[in-house]
């Protein structure tokens, strides 16, 4: 009388490894296809590089729309998280930059000031009695 065999055997086992070796290929074949970060950021910047002008406003003005939607939607408490991160972030930006870069971004900002100013007087002189603007 032969021995009894213990566990899978014939058929059966040969399918259970076929399906192994096949899960094992398909996992490799996911990590293989997962573009690197860096070659999905080339590509989004040649697609950029590639739109016209009407594309860009498009795209920008989509993202815009979703940005107060999501705003219009967000609780005062997920507001003030968003803006306490915003403020660490500009505060960690500072801490690291150098002098020159702090004198460059000062200067931009004065600049502005200034345009803004200049602006308002413009405005201010333009102003009729009644205080409507001429035309």
């Amino acid at each position: 009388m032969p021995k009894r065999k213990r566990g899978i055997t014939g058929d059966a086992a040969s399918i259970r490894e076929a399906i192994r070796k096949r899960e094992r290929r398909v996992v490799e074949t996911k990590e293989e296809k997962k573009p690197p970060i860096a070659t999905m950021a080339q590509r989004g910047q040649d697609r950029r590089a590639e739109e016209t002008e009407e594309q860009r406003n498009r795209r920008l003005s989509d993202m815009a729309q979703s940005g107060q939607e999501r705003r219009a939607e967000e609780t005062e408490e997920q507001r003030n998280r968003r803006l306490a991160v915003m403020g660490q972030g500009s505060q960690q930006r500072r801490a690291e930059e150098t002098e020159e870069q702090r004198n460059s971004r000062l200067a931009v900002i004065a600049q502005q000031c200034q345009r803004r100013r200049a602006k308002n007087r413009r405005t201010k002189n333009n102003r009729c009695d009644n205080g409507t603007t001429e035309e």
